[in-house]
């Protein structure tokens, strides 16, 4: 059975406690003694974090794939006496992926001289750690080109690794904390698979053991450790495959663990254990381009497209048959942005620019903001505060009102666009502008 991890999930939690006895018939003492080390352990637990994630920001939109952060209750305010710069590294080559962090060291991407890297500093001091290189140019279509042909794809770390996919649908597995490349995978070589057009742009989703990644013209299951592709599943001959750009997420729905993998055609539900194809649904997208990670939602998904407008798939399981219908459809056409998801409403800024609400059970769209912001904007939601860093390096604290648009604070970060997805790791902002790296803390 598939676990969704949270940080916050103790199931898996060791404590090394060799020194504890609990009978408590063989000296006076011991039930107060061994009562005293049961509340310690307990309290070592509630202060641990899993060994598989060990943070809030380890992948693509964070450990719940959703755009959420937990934890306390976020500020009002993002000014400058609130959101305090922390450190910012040297001049960095151009990126796309957002930071992540395994809660010590923070891990970013850049491609430079013909070179992708990733890099690793520490979330507390700013200092380089380690960096590591490999080939891995390549030119995008003329039509994305002003927009950069830079590394894509957000990388995940979790038990002490970094799983990564450069632009030439090349998956690489790093040592986190010393950056030594453990085992890699060169898809359009070990299975003759077309070199996609836009590369690697579908970011890896991470389990307790596994990695999953939408390369080589199909979606894979890999073991962490050994680099083991376990099976392949939604292939064909390349295609509109070739460039897949959504990133999967784990959801759990009648029962069943599955994971929803967007491809540049259809909607899926694929079973973790086995890759079978448990349903599928058409998704209509200009040139293919479904772009957002699709947000599950009750008993279905919400999705939106370029040209493809809104829509929300209702997935049923009746006498052990799954299906996937179309519960309803508007014509706003979500493009880069992931929805975030509050009180039964998403939120998600739309290909015209435009800030927009609408009601997942209806498809209602309660608002449309008249204010423009830039061609992407990356969310991050707690509670019913929304941080959403948009293309120009403007953030935005976002209260999330079905009613109307609603911005407590904004704040012009350091110079530079960002096509980066936002990260949060506690009360620390993670912002990958597109030539550096900052790190803010939110003090009150």
């Amino acid at each position: 059975m598939l676990k969704k991890v949270h940080p916050n999930n103790l199931g898996s939690v060791a404590i090394d406690e060799p020194h504890v006895d609990f009978d408590i018939t063989s000296h006076p003492h011991k039930p107060f003694r061994s009562a005293i080390r049961i509340a310690l352990i307990l309290i070592l637990m509630g202060l641990t974090t899993d060994p598989t994630h060990g943070a809030d920001w380890n992948q693509w939109r964070g450990s719940l794939r959703d755009g959420s952060q937990t934890g306390d209750s976020w500020p009002t305010s993002i000014g400058e006496a609130s959101l305090v710069p922390k450190w910012s590294s040297e001049k960095l080559g151009a990126s796309y992926s957002g930071p992540i962090t395994d809660g010590k060291l923070i891990f970013t991407t850049e491609s430079a001289k013909g070179k992708e890297s990733v890099l690793a500093y520490g979330l507390e001091d700013g200092k380089l750690k380690w960096k590591q290189n490999w080939a891995g140019e390549m030119k995008v279509p003329f039509f994305a080109a002003r927009n950069g042909s830079w590394i894509r794809s957000t990388p995940a770390v979790a038990n002490g690794r970094i799983f990564v996919g450069g632009m030439r649908d090349h998956l690489l597995c790093l040592d986190a904390n010393s950056g030594e490349i453990e085992w890699e995978i060169d898809f359009p070589k070990k299975f003759k698979a077309p070199l996609p057009t836009f590369g690697f742009a579908s970011s890896p989703l991470v389990d307790e053991k596994h990695v999953y990644v939408q390369a080589g013209a199909s979606f894979n299951k890999i073991d962490q450790e050994t680099g083991t592709i376990i099976w392949r599943a939604l292939g064909d001959k390349g295609g509109m495959w070739g460039s897949a750009f959504s990133s999967p997420v784990f959801l759990k729905m009648n029962g069943q663990d599955q994971i929803v993998v967007l491809t540049r055609s259809d909607l899926n539900g694929i079973n973790p254990e086995d890759g079978k194809n448990l349903w599928k649904i058409p998704i209509k997208a200009y040139r293919g381009m479904n772009i957002l990670t699709p947000l599950p939602y009750k008993n279905g998904i919400y999705t939106s497209a370029y040209r493809g407008g809104s829509s929300f798939i209702h997935v049923d399981k009746k006498q052990n048959e799954w299906s996937a219908t179309l519960k309803w459809k508007n014509k706003s056409q979500g493009y880069m942005c992931s929805p975030v998801q509050y009180g039964g409403k998403a939120y998600l800024h739309l290909r015209n620019n435009r800030f927009a609400c609408f009601d997942l059970e209806t498809g209602k769209e309660e608002w449309v903001s008249r204010k423009s912001f830039g061609k992407y904007m990356s969310l991050v939601i707690n509670g019913g505060k929304i941080l959403a860093l948009d293309q120009k390096g403007i953030l935005y604290l976002i209260q999330a009102d079905p009613k109307k648009l609603k911005i407590l604070s904004e704040r012009r970060l350091p110079k530079g666009e960002s096509w980066a997805h936002l990260g949060v790791e506690g009360r620390t902002l993670l912002v990958r502008s597109l030539n550096q790296l900052h790190v803010f803390d939110w003090r009150n």
